[in-house]
């Protein structure tokens, strides 16, 4: 029996489904972790169309949010951290926004973030935690008084109250649920039937995707539905939580996508050099987002010798004997 293609209406580009699905003041969410399967080339996009005034939620993102930030599209943050790992502890564009004023942010712990990513994959409004009490993270709030209840942000940071079900007084606090109007993932496999896989670890995206009214999945190829169910215990997310699949190879560049190809050192160096001044950081953005014509344009730029040598062995999942210096 033939396959059928349950992509009709899904395979979009990266143009395609910015302009569909990301709007000004949205509320969207970006997966992956620091240096690992972030989806960069919509990131560009979004920084390209220069859209404005994002709430970014994020469980502990690196290089899309720093450049996303950085381009001035976002003016809220809900983040646990933010960072590329060695190459800059603390993203170094989100420092200097946070710093100067040009974005407000509520900080969670890792714990909380997830929670609250759980929480709307649920369905329900709040959810019980443990983490943070007795530290800042619960005492202090970084919206507004005047934000609270608008598009996307609670009426209160968080709500700590006695544990109902104890007969002594035990803590907890009740986070609300995270529900984005759109969760933007990178993965490695989309299926003919729009079945997603993502190898190696999901951190908080499979729950981003589940709490979203929409999902856009990047990956770095399409391949035949029956291909996936040879093990279908490795897939991530069923075909009817995908909105948009968007094929593009080194999607995640310059992060990692294991066992296609490792983070690229030389770009994250070169990134981390400029990012520190603001007249090169301009100019970056003209050559690198603003001056890029298209996603193949992009990784011409790059250079094939460049992308060979981050290029993953198949069965390590990384780059063996890569100079990450």
């Amino acid at each position: 029996m033939p396959e059928h293609n349950g992509l009709d209406g899904k395979l979009m580009t990266v143009g395609e489904a910015v302009d569909r699905f990301v709007h000004d003041g949205d509320q969207i969410c970006v997966g992956g972790f620091t240096i690992n399967r972030n989806p960069m080339a919509i990131a560009y996009e979004i920084a390209r169309r220069r859209i404005k005034y994002l709430h970014l939620v994020a469980h502990s993102n690196g290089q899309a949010l720093d450049v996303l930030v950085g381009a001035g599209c976002v003016s809220r943050l809900d983040i646990a951290y933010g960072g590329n790992g060695r190459f800059a502890p603390t993203c170094i564009r989100f420092r200097k926004a946070v710093e100067r004023g040009e974005v407000v942010v509520e900080d969670y712990t890792n714990n909380m973030m997830s929670l609250r990513f759980l929480a709307g994959a649920l369905g329900v409004p709040f959810i019980p935690s443990k983490s943070g009490l007795g530290t800042d993270v619960v005492n202090k709030a970084g919206f507004p008084p005047e934000s609270r209840g608008e598009h996307g942000i609670p009426h209160e940071k968080m709500i700590v109250i006695d544990d109902p079900f104890s007969r002594e007084r035990d803590p907890v606090a009740l986070l609300p649920a995270l529900t984005p109007d759109v969760s933007i993932v990178h993965a490695q496999q989309v299926s003919t039937d729009g079945t997603v896989r993502i190898k190696g670890l999901t951190f908080a995206d499979l729950e981003q995707c589940k709490a979203s009214t929409a999902v856009i999945v990047t990956c770095e190829e399409i391949v035949p539905e029956s291909y996936l169910r040879l093990d279908p215990d490795q897939n991530a997310l069923p075909p009817f939580l995908v909105d948009a699949v968007v094929p593009v190879p080194f999607g995640a560049h310059p992060t990692a996508c294991r066992y296609f190809y490792d983070y690229d050192p030389a770009h994250l160096n070169h990134y981390k050099a400029v990012a520190r001044d603001d007249e090169l950081w301009a100019a970056w953005l003209e050559e690198w987002v603003y001056g890029i014509e298209s996603w193949d344009h992009y990784l011409d730029k790059v250079g094939g010798a460049q992308l060979a040598r981050i290029r993953a062995n198949t069965v390590a999942g990384y780059a063996p004997g890569l100079d990450r210096r």
